[in-house]
């Protein structure tokens, strides 16, 4: 196979070569985390030891990392009205989520359709301050679910600000930082944040993990989603995914000793790209570039491009880009994030993402360039054909 540049580092992320390791060395051992003979043993010290590091990640107590199957079920798990707290213990009735959430929190997870409230963003994809407040007011005993960083766009919210409006409030605030781990610092008490979410595939461990992270032991959830043997402290039953989970820990570990060099990097070669894309094509949007974005994703169009095609079009080249967020079963459709944000229509059907990470070289951007080159051509030409 021809060689290849990987932009889809948002979507999922290679497996790093201290998970796989890791997934090796858990998949010899045998025993049953919930065994206690020393087979069983040797698989609880592979789970708390990932406990362990992927608590590090984030600044919390390992025991408040709860190991699920994904991001997406982590959400769900603490998207509940049952949620209490030591001095709250009646139902949630609100849900106050962004309007650019992720699509497994736009579901509103266990609450009912008519308890959730869209908070709106502003046209750079920040989360609107001013409107979230209103509607707290409104809002008996909220739950409030912000993104840490836009899976899309790239933007980062301003969690902290808006932690201190919701704990004023009396809510709780639920921060999805799969998107933000592991490219920006993510400490979950400087956050101010009530729960968090992590997911492995997007830090380097392999697919099929996730965890929920609380900020203080007196947060219960009394109907966890799945019943049966009390894993998990009783808040996810089933056997744990050993294997998986010892990889979990692993990459986290290993995106901790690799520090800020590394957000840098990557900040350097986005530069690069978004400097090209422009050069190349002078009206090319890149969408969020007036925020805070993360160091590694580009969301960009251009008029009279359709994403389907410029997909494929890369695709052809070598190079691997999406559409936008990769949950969709492989459609590829209109992003209600730049809906969100006031795009056009026009201009949200050709939008573009692209998202580095540890192994993208300037050999990768240049490759990228040059075949932006050739499909901006195309499109010139197009264009003046439809004018002629």
């Amino acid at each position: 196979m021809a060689e290849r540049s990987y932009f889809d580092w948002n979507a999922t992320t290679p497996l790093r070569p201290q998970a796989a390791e890791a997934l090796r060395a858990a998949l010899a051992v045998p025993g049953n985390p919930s065994s206690v003979h020393a087979e069983g043993r040797a698989a609880r010290r592979l789970v708390e030891q990932a406990r362990e590091d992927v608590a590090a990640l984030v600044a919390a107590r390992p025991g408040d990392v709860f190991f699920t199957s994904s991001g997406t079920e982590a959400n769900m798990l603490a998207l509940t009205p049952a949620i209490q707290t030591a001095d709250e213990r009646r139902p949630r009735e609100k849900l106050l989520i962004s309007a650019i959430e992720h699509a497994s929190v736009r579901t509103g997870g266990r609450f009912p359709p008519s308890a959730v409230v869209d908070i709106a963003v502003d046209a750079d994809g920040r989360v609107d301050l001013a409107v979230l407040a209103d509607a707290l007011a409104k809002a008996s005993r909220p739950l409030v679910s912000i993104m840490l960083a836009n899976n899309e766009t790239g933007v980062v919210q301003p969690i902290a600000q808006a932690a201190a409006i919701v704990h004023a409030a009396g809510g709780l605030l639920h921060v999805d930082a799969v998107q933000a781990v592991g490219r920006i610092v993510c400490d979950i008490k400087v956050l101010g944040a009530d729960l968090l979410t992590l997911s492995a595939h997007k830090i380097g461990g392999p697919k099929g993990v996730g965890a929920l992270v609380r900020a203080r032991e007196d947060i219960h959830f009394p109907e966890p989603l799945i019943r049966g043997g009390g894993q998990e402290r009783g808040l996810r039953a089933g056997t744990e995914n050993v294997a998986g989970i010892a990889a979990f820990g692993a990459a986290a570990a290993a995106v901790r000793r690799q520090g800020e060099a590394e957000a840098e990097r990557m900040l350097a070669l986005r530069n690069r790209l978004e400097a090209g894309l422009k050069a190349i094509r002078p009206g090319a949007v890149i969408f969020g570039a007036a925020a805070e974005r993360l160091p590694n994703t580009t969301l960009f169009a251009a008029p009279g491009m359709k994403a389907e095609t410029a997909v494929i079009s890369f695709d052809l080249e070598g190079i691997a880009v999406s559409s936008g967020a990769a949950c969709s079963s492989g459609k590829v459709q209109p992003s209600h994030v730049l809906a969100a944000m006031g795009v056009s229509p026009a201009l949200r059907r050709g939008a573009v993402r692209l998202s580095l990470g540890w192994t993208t070289t300037e050999t990768d951007v240049e490759r990228f360039l040059g075949a932006w080159r050739k499909l901006a051509t195309a499109l010139s030409k197009g264009q003046a054909g439809m004018a002629a």
